[in-house]
């Protein structure tokens, strides 16, 4: 006995018409089910809706996860949230709500390398797709060649308008690799420009007090900061090296394993050594005999 119900002529070339993918491809089982179960009509048309609704939020988010740019694997999934501080745990509960990107508030990573950092601002950037929100990920270095880029060409403003369209940009590594002035300008302008419009999550080894290197001007460096921090949410990961950690970690397990690598290797060796023949042995005795 078929599980579909008979299609009707037309309708698919209507629903595909009316850009209906799932309606398309589950009316039929879903006409079965609901004969079959004896659903009343718009309990019918609710099940279709719902399926409909829920692959279009489906493919949203993988389009907006494509668009993002996120590091793939820099998820909640693989990061280990008991490493951080019992307050910033906390914190970073109340940011998972993603109401911080409505409020047009930044998140500022701060933190030694190896910490966790663009980790912990990539595994918000998942969440907050996930959320079906606009999200972008560049390093420091890509944005501002990218701007520059704009600014040449006569098209700064228009590169502007196609960042303003995420909710959120995660900039990766602000400081980390030091810029000429013209470089730096450029940046001042989008965080400026970003100011009260939209969020900037960003992570930096070097704390404010010396953000006079990456700006070069201590005017515009304090600009900079005042409208970072005017609406912002501060994340400080004062914790060793988490690649030190783990290389110590399989290091200590190879220190573990090696002697008894050894004795097999050595046991091995004695094996393997070829036993001298006769006449060798023979004339290794004359030799010992003469000295």
């Amino acid at each position: 006995m078929s599980s579909l119900a008979p299609a009707l002529p037309g309708l698919p070339g209507l629903l595909k018409e009316l850009h209906l993918p799932a309606f398309r491809e589950g009316y039929q089982s879903l006409a079965a089910t609901a004969e079959k179960e004896q659903l009343p009509y718009a309990q019918y048309l609710l099940m279709l809706a719902e399926r409909e609704c829920a692959e279009r939020r489906q493919r949203k988010i993988e389009r907006l996860l494509r668009q993002s740019r996120l590091p793939l694997e820099k998820t909640f999934r693989t990061f280990d949230l008991d490493r951080l501080s019992a307050v910033v745990q906390q914190t970073v509960n109340h940011l998972l709500d993603g109401t911080f990107v409505e409020r047009r508030e930044n998140v500022l990573a701060f933190g030694n390398p190896g910490s966790g950092k663009t980790h912990l601002v990539c595994a918000l950037g998942h969440h907050l797709a996930q959320q079906r929100r606009p999200v972008y990920f560049t390093t420091c270095s890509l944005l501002v060649q990218e701007l520059l880029a704009g600014k040449r060409d006569l098209k700064l403003a228009r590169t502007l308008k196609k960042l303003s369209r995420y909710q959120a940009v995660v900039i990766d590594d602000i400081g980390y690799v030091q810029h000429d002035r013209e470089e730096m300008e450029v940046l001042f302008t989008f965080l400026a420009e970003r100011y009260e419009r939209g969020s900037v999550l960003l992570t930096s080894n070097l704390p404010f007090s010396k953000w006079e290197q990456i700006f070069k001007d201590p005017m515009t460096t304090a600009a900079a900061i005042d409208r970072l921090v005017h609406h912002s949410v501060i994340l400080e990961l004062n914790l060793p090296s988490y690649r030190l950690e783990q290389a110590a970690k399989r290091k200590s397990r190879t220190e573990h394993t090696r002697p008894g690598d050894h004795q097999k290797s050595a046991g091995q060796d004695n094996c393997r050594r070829p036993k001298d023949n006769p006449q060798t042995q023979e004339k290794k005795t004359k030799d010992t005999a003469q000295k």
